[in-house]
């Protein structure tokens, strides 16, 4: 598998990865036979909405806005922003686009719940359900700062922390919220090569991976990515079983018609 000159330490480090790779792929074909109930999906969005909210309320109070520490070195890092769109810091629409996107993930948070209770007791793979439950948990935990936060903290600011339930109020009003991110995880900081093709780029700033996001925001790309690798095993294609024709005898095929034979 591994060519022979290859030095040892890599090859016992290919075979590790090897083993991990496959350990995680059979333990996705287990779970096929897991039977999932109810209550399991619900302590499952439970769990991860409260690590969401836990992290998010621990950031709010206890960081000035963009203050930044190191957890791992320079490549992980929690760098607290304030985000007044969608996931990964996009924005549209202004208060008007806000009012929209929480509305928005209000619809899908509500029919969401109908979904799940669906495939539940329909029985759907295992990991397939795993998948609709983390991208709800993300549209959940997301739609809570919007509505909420609003309402129970007062302005995050670069040297000001904000407080909870603040005597003066919150600093705008329902639907209105900003979503808290602060995962960040600049892997490559570096600068385009003076060879790179857009001239206009040569010799500026390069960053892989910029974006700054929060638990919610993960959950729901990790649903998203493994329903898109994994889809052909949650929707295998039907195959329609095709029932030959019984031909009695007395009778011949003349250019797709039969005829009877007098």
């Amino acid at each position: 598998m591994f060519p022979i000159n290859m030095p040892f330490g890599l090859k016992v480090a290919g075979f590790t990865l090897l083993s991990h790779i496959t350990k995680r792929i059979s333990f996705i074909f287990a779970l096929k036979f897991f039977i999932v109930k109810g209550k399991h999906v619900a302590l499952f969005i439970f769990l991860i909405l409260l690590a969401d909210q836990t992290l998010k309320l621990y950031i709010k109070t206890h960081y000035y806005l963009q203050e930044e520490h190191q957890v791992l070195g320079r490549f992980f890092r929690l760098h607290f922003v304030e985000n007044p769109g969608m996931a990964w810091g996009w924005e549209f629409g202004g208060e008007f686009g806000k009012i929209v996107l929480t509305l928005f993930r209000m619809a899908a948070v509500i029919l969401g719940t109908f979904y799940l209770r669906n495939i539940i007791r329909k029985k759907y793979h295992t990991v397939f359900i795993i998948c609709a439950s983390l991208i709800y948990v993300g549209a959940l935990g997301n739609l809570i700062d919007s509505m909420f936060y609003g309402l129970i903290f007062n302005e995050s600011e670069p040297y000001s922390l904000a407080k909870l339930f603040p005597a003066g109020g919150g600093y705008t009003s329902f639907l209105h919220g900003k979503v808290v991110d602060m995962l960040y995880f600049p892997i490559i900081q570096t600068k385009y090569p003076a060879w790179f093709p857009i001239s206009s780029w040569r010799g500026q700033e390069f960053e892989f991976f910029s974006p700054v996001f929060n638990l919610a925001d993960a959950s729901i790309s990790a649903g998203v990515i493994v329903l898109l690798i994994w889809q052909k095993k949650f929707f295998p294609k039907k195959v329609l079983a095709v029932k030959p024709a019984v031909i009695e005898p007395g009778t011949a095929l003349d250019e797709g018609n039969t005829q009877t034979i007098a």
